[in-house]
C-alpha cells in the first residue's frame, strides 16, 4: 500500500504565496503523501520563509524534502499518467473528467502498472495553468462545485485531490494490491513494454514535430491546430518504451528522406 502512495506526486506550477505551499505541504502529508514538487515558484526558499513553515505545521518534513524545478516538463519526467486541475473550459485539450475519476483512473493505473506514476499538476493562484501546461498531461480534471462561483485556493484544491487519491488507494477492501487478470502489467525486466515516461514521451514528441517539418507537412510560421492536436493525441495514448523507440525511428527515417539520405532499392 505505501508503495503505492509513494508513487503519486502533487506539482504546483508556479507558486507565489508561501502560505499555499506550507498549507499543500499539511495536506498531502495528512493523506499519506510526500512528494510535493514546486515550478519555478516566486521565491526560490519558499519552503523556508516563516508564512510556509507555519501553515505547513507538522509537515515541515514534507517542506524539507520538497523538490524545486525550473520547468512543468522536469518535474513531469518520470510520470505515467498526469491530470491537470482546472476549473476553466478548454476547445482544445486531453480528455476530461472529474476529482473522483481522476483518483479511480490513478488507482487502476498504479496497480496495472509497477513502473507507473502519477501526478496532479495544479496552477498559480491568479491564474491557474496554461493550455501549454495542460497539453503535458494525460487527462484534464475538476472539482464539481457551484457552477456561479466555483473558484477554490489552490491549497484547497489540493487538499481535495491528495483526500480522494487516499480514499481510492486506500480502498482496496483488504485485497492485495495486484492488477486483475488481463491488465497490462510488465515485470521490471520487461523494460520495453513498461509505460514511456513522460520525459520520453516529450522528447518523442520534438523529434517528431522536427521530422514533420522536414517532409514540409508542417510549416511553423503557419501551424494552426496541428501541433497541440498531435501532442493530445500521442500524450494521452499510453505509450510504451517500445513504442517511443519505433516512432523515433519513423522520425529518424522521415528526416533522413527528407534530405535524400535513405538508399533506394
Amino acid at each position: 500500500m505505501t508503495d503505492l502512495f509513494n508513487r503519486a506526486r502533487f506539482i504546483m506550477v508556479h507558486p507565489s504565496h508561501p502560505g499555499n505551499v506550507g498549507a499543500a505541504a499539511r495536506a498531502i502529508k495528512t493523506m499519506g503523501f510526500r512528494e510535493l514538487c514546486l515550478v519555478a515558484p516566486r521565491f526560490e526558499n519558499v519552503a523556508e520563509l516563516p508564512e510556509a513553515q507555519a501553515l505547513a505545521s507538522g509537515a515541515t518534513d514534507v517542506l524539507a524534502s520538497v523538490r524545486v524545478v525550473d520547468t512543468l516538463a522536469q518535474a513531469l519526467a518520470p510520470i505515467t499518467l498526469a491530470f491537470a486541475m482546472t476549473a476553466r473550459e478548454r476547445v482544445l485539450g486531453p480528455p476530461v473528467c472529474d476529482i473522483r475519476e481522476a483518483a479511480t483512473l490513478s488507482r487502476q493505473h498504479l496497480l496495472e502498472h509497477n513502473e507507473g506514476h502519477v501526478a496532479v499538476v495544479l496552477g498559480t493562484e491568479r491564474s491557474g495553468l496554461t493550455n501549454e501546461d495542460i497539453a503535458q498531461c494525460q487527462r484534464i480534471c475538476h472539482i464539481p462545485a457551484n457552477p456561479e462561483y466555483s473558484s477554490l485556493n489552490v491549497a484547497q484544491a489540493l487538499q481535495l485531490a491528495a483526500w480522494e487519491l487516499r480514499y481510492a488507494l486506500g480502498n482496496l477492501d483488504g485485497k492485495a494490491a495486484t492488477p486483475a487478470a488481463g491488465s497490462a502489467e510488465v515485470s521490471s525486466s520487461d523494460e520495453g513494454n513498461a509505460l514511456a515516461s513522460n520525459e520520453k514521451v516529450q522528447a518523442f514528441l520534438a523529434h517528431w514535430q522536427e521530422a514533420l517539418v522536414d517532409i514540409q507537412f508542417l510549416n511553423l510560421a503557419y501551424p494552426k491546430k496541428l501541433i497541440p492536436r498531435m501532442q493530445h493525441l500521442f500524450t494521452r495514448s499510453a505509450l510504451t518504451n517500445d513504442e517511443i523507440d519505433m516512432m523515433r525511428g519513423v522520425c529518424t527515417a522521415m528526416i533522413k528522406a527528407a534530405k535524400g539520405q535513405l538508399r533506394k532499392d
